[in-house]
């Protein structure tokens, strides 16, 4: 499956109208299946103040996956980055990676509406009991992708 054959609802706020992936959303989707280590040492934050989880490598920001607190245990994943001069070292994977284990400790469930997460959670199947089952969010919209 290609990452260019995802497709979303409007309504999902994908900045084409119909749900297209921009292609930066393509770049971190094909380095999340591609799921590899990170050749760069960075930690994560967890910034409550702008509901974002940051990367740091150093005293750089170099990604971050945003996040809405919602009602009870529940959170929504709006939308996962990585700045282009940190794309294909693994950077993405891991950051969700740590953002979703951050979340299973503290007891939350998601709802996803990043595309990236979607596609991490796909190839990695043992964080699918973390997606809310009544609210998981904007999912693929054709069958069989």
């Amino acid at each position: 499956m290609a990452a260019a054959d995802f497709e979303y609802p409007d309504e999902a706020g994908y900045p084409d109208g119909v749900g297209t992936l921009t292609q930066d959303q393509v770049v971190l989707i094909d380095e999340v299946q591609d799921d590899h280590s990170p050749t760069i040492n960075f930690f994560v934050v967890r910034n409550e103040a702008l509901e974002t989880y940051e990367a740091i490598s150093g005293d750089t920001v170099i990604g971050g996956l945003t996040y809405s607190a919602s009602e009870g245990n529940r959170i929504v994943l709006v939308a996962a980055a990585v700045f282009p001069e940190y794309r294909g070292q693994g950077v993405a994977t891991e950051l969700i990676r740590r953002v979703l284990d951050d979340l299973r400790h503290r007891g939350n469930t998601v709802t996803i509406l990043c595309p990236i997460v979607w596609a991490f959670i796909d190839r990695n199947p043992e964080y699918n009991d973390l997606v809310d089952p009544a609210l998981p969010g904007r999912r693929k919209t054709r069958p069989g992708i």
